[in-house]
């Protein structure tokens, strides 16, 4: 880790014990990712690459900017962390798309899967607006949810059973900035 990468990683009253993924590690992911979905999606019919904020913002902005085809790109909001490290198991949806998603192809960004709480929840609410398909891209996945409502077609990294900061990954708020993946000290 560089000196400014160590400082980054020590706002917020925490360091990072580890890093699990580089900065170019996620860089060339996100790539292949982009190229993938490219390539998957005819060019004539609509694309929808939907993000959950505020954890994916960052890999849904790098990764857009690696499809190559028209897209439209839009948020949803939920949470279901508030301000401790495990999840609360209740979603509170916040913001919705106010976009149509009728006859669209949609990606729904995720930075992280591991209770599937989340979208377990945003999964039938999107299945219900008539759209044309829903795929799932997610940064990380723990592999610990049971009963998932489906499995994401696009995968980063699975990821051990620690909590995780960085690109876009936050405790209570902070460390999303860090440019690569790591664990959180306790």
């Amino acid at each position: 880790m560089s000196d400014t990468e160590l400082n980054l990683a020590r706002t917020g009253g925490h360091s990072v014990s580890r890093v699990l993924f580089s900065a170019e590690q996620i860089a060339q992911r996100v790539r292949e990712i982009g190229a993938e979905i490219t390539e998957a999606y005819p060019r004539d019919e609509e694309l929808l690459v939907l993000g959950t904020l505020k954890g994916s913002f960052i890999f849904l902005s790098d990764l857009v900017r690696s499809i190559n085809r028209p897209m439209e790109v839009d948020f949803l909001v939920a949470s279901s962390y508030g301000s401790g490290t495990t999840s609360s198991g209740q979603v509170n949806l916040l913001y919705e798309t106010p976009a149509s998603i009728e006859g669209k192809h949609v990606v729904l960004v995720e930075d992280i899967v591991d209770s599937g709480t989340t979208l377990n929840r945003l999964i039938p609410l999107l299945r219900g607006r008539n759209i044309k398909s829903l795929e799932i891209c997610a940064l990380l996945h723990k592999h610990i949810a049971t009963d998932l409502a489906q499995e994401p077609r696009w995968l980063g990294f699975d990821c051990p059973l620690e909590f995780v900061i960085g690109y876009g990954l936050d405790h209570s708020e902070f460390y999303r900035n860090l440019p690569f993946i790591g664990v959180i000290d306790p």
